[in-house]
C-alpha cells in the first residue's frame, strides 16, 4: 500500500483550513488528500507547530530544515521517498506521485506553484 506523508509548515491546525481567512490552496490540498484516501492511499500529515519532533526524526525532512529552515515546507514523501517540497502539488501531480491513473475529466484543481521547483523528478530537493 502506498503511503503519502506530508510535513506541513507551522499552521494553526492540522490542515491549515481554519480561522477567518482560509488560504484556498490549503483547502484545495486538504481536499486532494481526502481524495487520495478515497483511492486507497494512506495519508499521514504532520504540522511543524504541533509535532516538531517528527520533523527532526525523519532524516530527509531534517536535512531540508537544516538547509533552508521552513522555506521548503511542505515536504511530501511517498513511501519515504522525497517527491515534492516547497509547494502544495495539485491532484494530477499527486496522482502521478502515487501511481494512480487519472481520468482527465476528474481533475478539478489548478496547478500549484512554489519556491522549491521540485516535483516528481526530485530536482532541486535533495
Amino acid at each position: 500500500m502506498v503511503t503519502v506523508t506530508v510535513y506541513d509548515p507551522p499552521q494553526c491546525c492540522a490542515t491549515g483550513v481554519c480561522g477567518p481567512s482560509v488560504d484556498p490552496k490549503l483547502a484545495q490540498f486538504a481536499g486532494n488528500l481526502e481524495w487520495l484516501k478515497s483511492q486507497g492511499i494512506t495519508v499521514q500529515r504532520y504540522n511543524l507547530a504541533q509535532e516538531p519532533g517528527l520533523f527532526v526524526e525523519n532524516s530527509i525532512v531534517k536535512s531540508i530544515l537544516d538547509r533552508s529552515g521552513e522555506d521548503e515546507l511542505p515536504v511530501i514523501l511517498v513511501d519515504e521517498e522525497l517527491v515534492s517540497c516547497g509547494r502544495f502539488p495539485d491532484r494530477n501531480e499527486l496522482s502521478k506521485m502515487t501511481g494512480l491513473e487519472m481520468d482527465s475529466s476528474i481533475i478539478k484543481d489548478a496547478p500549484s506553484s512554489g519556491n522549491c521547483g521540485c516535483g516528481t523528478d526530485n530536482t532541486d530537493c535533495s
